[in-house]
């Protein structure tokens, strides 16, 4: 029950005493028990990556980054994170006994930071890396330079950078696919540097899948979705601006491929405002009692969005990939319950208004 349930389907292949596993993958995809209803989606799922061992989809790309580690020998990671692809390798390399260091965006939240450091990783938070595009390529050159010393392995959730690593996010099209009619449907993924999206249509694309594959950006970051959407065949750097934790990367990286695998697919591009996203995280907890961080929120934001517009087809299923969990960023579960109280009261006057 993980992502090498799928091995025939990785290359090259790994010594199955170096296939390193925590359990991840094989997430649940479940219906929409009030949302769909609501906005008129008749076949809307949830895939919860919440529920993979760091609590993010990118436990995925872990296990097989560091699996080619141990086959290859190599002792050093070396890697950059916005929080989930730090902690999941933080916590593979733990498992691996293996080093693991981390040039992270400073606007990291604390959560994700914190779970780094508990499976010992190393990092260091730079400044105005993920916001700024100059200073982020300066990061990307650095580390591939570092990781050239004998032992040293650069892993960064990309195909450009580490595609090995990323087959492995290959598999949740793979189970999608086992999970529901998705054949003539619609995926919904969020996006930063583009890898989710690219990894899910290559997926379909190698089992011969025919879902449509959608890219969905924070306005403040719009690299792909909006490139995608106007036609046009290559992304596009940008002054980043989104506060949505995660999805802060002003490079093109995987981008012209999104465009290209996406537009192959039958998809499209959707730009959603920070506002809209966390409305949709609010709305996944308090209407489908589903704990998602902001980022883990945008598929959501996207799909409701192109429902509004009137530019899905109603009957087919669409799915949102709920890529993280609310725990990872709980600055923003704060926000979201502002408007809450939790008293402190005696026993006797427990609830007492009823």
């Amino acid at each position: 029950m993980s992502v090498w349930r799928w091995t025939d389907r990785y290359s090259p292949s790994i010594p199955d005493e170096n296939c390193l596993s925590l359990g991840e993958g094989q997430t649940p995809c479940i219906r929409s028990r009030s949302i769909g209803a609501e906005f008129g989606i008749r076949n809307l799922f949830f895939k919860l990556e919440t529920v993979n061992p760091s609590g993010s989809y990118k436990d995925r790309f872990a296990a097989l980054a560091v699996s080619h580690m141990l086959a290859n020998g190599q002792h050093t990671c070396l890697a950059t994170s916005s929080g989930n692809t730090g902690a999941a390798l933080a916590a593979y390399c733990a498992a691996a006994k293996i080093r693991c260091r981390i040039a992270v965006v400073e606007s990291a939240p604390s959560a994700k930071l914190q779970q780094m450091l508990a499976y010992g990783a190393e990092i260091q938070r730079v400044r105005e890396f993920g916001t700024d595009a100059s200073v982020t390529g300066c990061v990307f050159e650095r580390l591939e330079a570092k990781s050239r010393q004998p032992g040293f392995a650069l892993q960064i959730s990309a195909f450009r950078y580490s595609p090995l690593g990323m087959q492995g996010v290959e598999s949740i099209a793979f189970e999608l696919q086992g999970q529901v009619p998705v054949d003539q449907g619609n995926v919904f993924c969020p996006a930063g540097g583009g890898g989710l999206t690219l990894a899910v249509a290559r997926g379909f694309a190698k089992a011969n899948g025919l879902a449509s594959v959608h890219c969905v950006q924070p306005e403040g970051n719009d690299t792909i979705a909006g490139p995608l959407r106007e036609g046009s065949d290559e992304a596009r750097n940008v002054r980043c601006s989104t506060k949505v934790s995660g999805l802060q990367v002003a490079n093109v990286i995987d981008g012209n491929e999104v465009i290209a695998a996406c537009r192959e697919s039958g998809g499209t591009g959707h730009t959603v405002s920070d506002q809209e996203i966390f409305d949709a995280q609010k709305l996944l907890a308090r209407a489908e009692g589903i704990f998602s961080e902001p980022a883990g929120a945008v598929a959501l934001a996207g799909a409701l969005k192109a429902a509004r517009r009137a530019e899905l087809d109603l009957d087919l299923p669409v799915i949102c990939l709920v890529t993280g969990s609310g725990f990872k960023d709980l600055s923003s579960i704060d926000a979201m319950n502002a408007d809450a109280e939790c008293p402190v009261v005696t026993a006797d006057a427990m609830f007492a208004e009823d």
